[in-house]
């Protein structure tokens, strides 16, 4: 097991990416303590422990992180905000950098003394393609602050880059899971936009999150221990 001895806090664990990485970090040895806002998508998860977490609440949030000492943080919660910049509102704005990038930094700033003590730990940040890496239509929230999670992600990697701890972010392409079949049910037309979906897809068809949670049991285990500060996507060819 690549994980075996090793203990995880999963945020965002309740459903799709999030809940695979839990599950795969647990099938793998690892200790997971597993959260998300909404308690009942926990239910049926196998993991050591589970609860809910709002990752806004930050004391909430570092109380937390702090109390599980982990040894591999992960940082999965998220939103995606659909328009262009002249559709786009403060208050979105406002609500994507908090989540999708200040409590990222919370949580690594509660993990990251911790894991200095001991000499080691690997922090794994969401990202995504729509970001620095590639530009996507209808997706400036997102993509401005997915850009930030990637800056974020070396800024803290070159910091503690002597001290045994590394820090690499994940950049997903378009991967199956609830929040996307929101998005295209969203849409008025959910045939047509998932069609639209795949059709931009270079492999001709969608990620899976099982996909994305077996690069992180990579990312968060001893075999990846010369990586860091890097931002790996696996988006089936949209950034070749």
């Amino acid at each position: 097991m690549r994980l075996q001895g090793k203990r995880a806090f999963v945020t965002a664990a309740g459903q799709g990416i999030g809940r695979a990485i839990a599950e795969t970090f647990a099938r793998e040895g690892a200790e997971v303590i597993a959260t998300d806002l909404k308690p009942e998508l926990l239910e049926g998860l196998e993991v050591a422990r589970s609860f809910a977490l709002d990752v806004l609440d930050r004391d909430a949030l570092q109380g937390a992180v702090r109390e599980a000492s982990a040894d591999i943080l992960v940082n999965c919660a998220g939103v995606v905000h659909a328009g262009t910049i002249l559709e786009a509102t403060d208050a979105e704005f406002d609500f994507a950098m908090d989540l999708n990038v200040r409590a990222q930094m919370h949580a690594i700033q509660a993990a990251l003394p911790g894991m200095t003590d001991r000499g080691s730990g690997a922090i794994i940040n969401i990202a995504s393609v729509a970001s620095s890496m590639l530009g996507v239509p209808n997706r400036f929230v997102y993509g401005t602050s997915k850009a930030a999670v990637i800056g974020l992600t070396k800024a803290v990697a070159r910091d503690v880059i002597t001290q045994g701890v590394r820090c690499n972010a994940i950049a997903p392409g378009t991967v199956d899971s609830p929040s996307l079949h929101e998005r295209l049910r969203a849409t008025g037309d959910y045939e047509t936009a998932m069609t639209q979906f795949i059709a931009r897809q270079p492999m001709g068809r969608i990620g899976e999150a099982q996909e994305i949670a077996d690069l992180a049991v990579y990312l968060g285990s001893d075999e990846s221990r010369y990586m860091t500060g890097q931002c790996i996507a696996i988006d089936g060819g949209m950034t070749v």
